[in-house]
């Protein structure tokens, strides 16, 4: 069974045999609805979805109206942070850190917890991570903060970002990249190496200006998002996949949320790694 590299798709409940449970709710075709519910031991699940009512099944169009829905908060949210720190630049660092932080947390929380089908807590990240990429956004482009200058690679992020995801999306649709099990593990191998090259450049930074020069805009750098970017744009085929196989078992209409939250996170992490590329070559 195919796994992906996204968190909050891959902690979804899976069924005995293999394919998407739907979160617990233990169906996968309607024809075997009722007998799985009355053969199913509840303890299995988790308990926030041991008496959830029968709900009608997920479909595409829950989907896009559901991550339609987030990108729009999280979109409004970005507006507003960055209205308000373009106005008052001294809370720019705050807004990123708050955010970071507040988004992280209520990833953690969604995918520990269970809650990745709580509309509350995905728009409420939402709105955090507007919070964070609005300020992040002001100080990649504010010569306060080093930045480059002018808005203009803001709205250059925005349209890269988007046309790596419809180009991802054609990609799968096309099949021209096949999700194998294969695929799956060099993937989520290359997002660990990935992360622990950043915190041993974080790290090295603390004792050698620059650290690794994983993240001072020299060609290793430029080097280092290029690989990034790629690794967040194949995820986006795990992802996909993930979200057919949730529709293909039949998974409760709410599920779409924590489909909306896994696409919004590697969203969200693709943008700010083109941001800084981007950055990169300003600078230059």
């Amino acid at each position: 069974m195919r796994t992906t590299s996204n968190p909050v798709f891959r902690n979804l409940p899976r069924q005995e045999g293999g394919g998407y449970a739907g979160f617990g709710s233990g169906v996968t075709t309607t024809g075997q609805f009722g007998n799985q519910y009355g053969q199913q031991q509840y303890g299995q699940y988790p308990q926030p979805y041991q008496q959830a009512p029968a709900t009608r099944a997920m479909t595409i169009d829950d989907v896009v109206t559901k991550t339609g829905i987030t990108l729009a908060v999280l979109g409004l949210s970005a507006i507003v942070s960055y209205g308000l720190t373009s106005a008052n630049t001294s809370i720019a660092p705050l807004f990123v850190i708050v955010g970071g932080l507040v988004g992280l947390v209520l990833v953690l929380v969604a995918t520990f917890a269970n809650k990745m089908d709580n509309p509350v807590i995905v728009l409420s990240y939402a709105v955090a991570e507007g919070l964070f990429l609005g300020a992040l956004s002001f100080m990649f482009t504010s010569i306060e903060f080093g930045g480059v200058g002018g808005s203009a690679l803001i709205g250059q992020a925005v349209l890269g970002t988007f046309g790596v995801f419809a180009g991802m999306l054609v990609v799968y649709k096309t099949g021209a990249i096949r999700v194998t099990p294969r695929f799956t593990r060099i993937i989520v191998g290359a997002m660990i190496g990935v992360l622990v090259l950043v915190l041993g450049n974080l790290v090295a930074s603390f004792f050698i200006s620059g650290g690794l020069g994983l993240r001072d805009g020299g060609p290793l750098a430029i080097v280092f998002s290029l690989v990034v970017i790629a690794i967040a744009a194949f995820s986006f085929l795990l992802d996909f996949d993930a979200a057919d196989q949730l529709i293909r078992a039949q998974a409760p209409e709410r599920a779409a949320w924590g489909v909306a939250l896994g696409l919004t996170v590697t969203l969200v992490w693709l943008y700010v790694e083109i941001l800084r590329l981007l950055s990169y070559f300003q600078n230059d």
